[in-house]
């Protein structure tokens, strides 16, 4: 038996055993090393829904993790009990027109761990241990944490951000909001050549935090720096509030783009025009595809550290205590869940 944490409601958030399972041909059994508390697992415990995505049952969130190999089914080579794992939670089908494509994160047919988005539900891995299909892990033989491992998708989706807005080499970048996904996007700008690289956040300790992993110059508002208004060439936009968009769109030069990552309220206000009279390219950012291989590799390589952003590891038994911390940003950046 294992422990788990269970959510079936707004704010009903329980901890439960699950029998464990054996690995099929293919399969690993994986204990899990760290699991990073991410915006869509808060929402989720918030309000029962992100986005579009509602629990309609009971429901193990988490898709940020890392693990150590306990067993290995039949025929499975590319790890081995007792190594250490980063573990991709997406599983996207191969044929349909995107993965064709080069573009597996916008695949038809997805199954992403810990997302409410099919019915029923796929289990995260807010779990002690889990099963996982061979393809989707990447054995981890440096030494570099398993806290650090866990932070590979999140550094994936800044990653993605970042190769959404096409070459940055030189360039001035922006990030509104210094939560967990803009400082990856920080650390994601800085990694491709980015020359100077600032953040905005209303947070003095988000501030702080971008800083920490490579910012130039941090702000709480683009306005509190008139030097950034209409001078830089990408904006990227994690903070998901409108007010963020607004900055972007106000700070980048004619002909400058936007990338938005965050996820901005279904129905508000927008300067189309903007877009049409300066000739800005607007850009969406969703997950990841290959980035998530370039994540494992600048992390086992220490190329980006992440070290500052992880806030607390806490036990899944106290995973309440968790998600509460992990809500005041005040107080943390990224809460991890370990095994106990």
């Amino acid at each position: 038996m294992s422990l788990a944490c269970i959510l079936t409601g707004p704010l009903h958030l329980s901890v439960q055993e699950q029998s464990s399972a054996a690995p099929a041909a293919g399969q690993v059994l994986v204990q899990l090393g760290a699991g990073g508390i991410c915006g869509s697992d808060l929402h989720y415990y918030q309000h029962g829904r992100a986005g579009a995505f509602a629990i309609r049952a009971p429901f193990v969130p988490g898709h940020e993790a890392s693990g150590v190999v306990q067993a290995v089914g039949e025929g499975v080579s590319r790890v081995q009990v007792g190594q250490k794992v980063a573990i991709n939670p997406a599983h996207p089908c191969g044929t349909c027109a995107a993965c064709r494509q080069g573009r597996s994160n916008l695949c038809e047919r997805m199954v992403f761990l810990g997302s409410a988005a099919i019915f029923p539900h796929i289990p995260g891995f807010f779990r002690e241990e889990f099963v996982m299909a061979e393809g989707q892990l990447t054995p981890i033989d440096e030494d570099v944490s398993l806290g650090e491992i866990a932070c590979a998708e999140p550094l994936s989706v800044g990653l993605h951000a970042v190769h959404r807005a096409g070459d940055v080499l030189g360039a001035t970048v922006l990030v509104t909001g210094a939560g967990t996904i803009g400082c990856m996007c920080v650390i994601a700008a800085r990694l491709a050549g980015a020359a100077r690289v600032i953040a905005s956040d209303p947070s003095e300790r988000a501030q702080h935090m971008a800083l920490a992993v490579g910012a130039d110059e941090v702000a709480a508002t683009v306005d509190d720096s008139a030097n950034w208004s209409g001078r830089v060439d990408v904006a990227i936009e994690a903070a998901g509030h409108p007010a963020a968009l607004a900055s972007c769109l106000r700070a980048v030069r004619r002909g400058g783009r936007i990338v938005q990552v965050g996820t901005l309220p279904a129905e508000m206000p927008f300067a189309a025009n903007d877009i049409m009279t300066r000739e800005l390219s607007y850009l969406g950012a969703f997950r990841a595809d290959v980035e998530f291989d370039w994540a494992v590799q600048a992390l086992r390589t220490r190329r980006a550290d992440v070290r500052p952003l992880i806030s607390a590891q806490i036990p899944i038994s106290q995973s309440k205590t968790a998600f509460d911390l992990a809500l005041d940003r005040s107080r943390s950046t990224k809460v991890q869940l370990i095994p106990g």
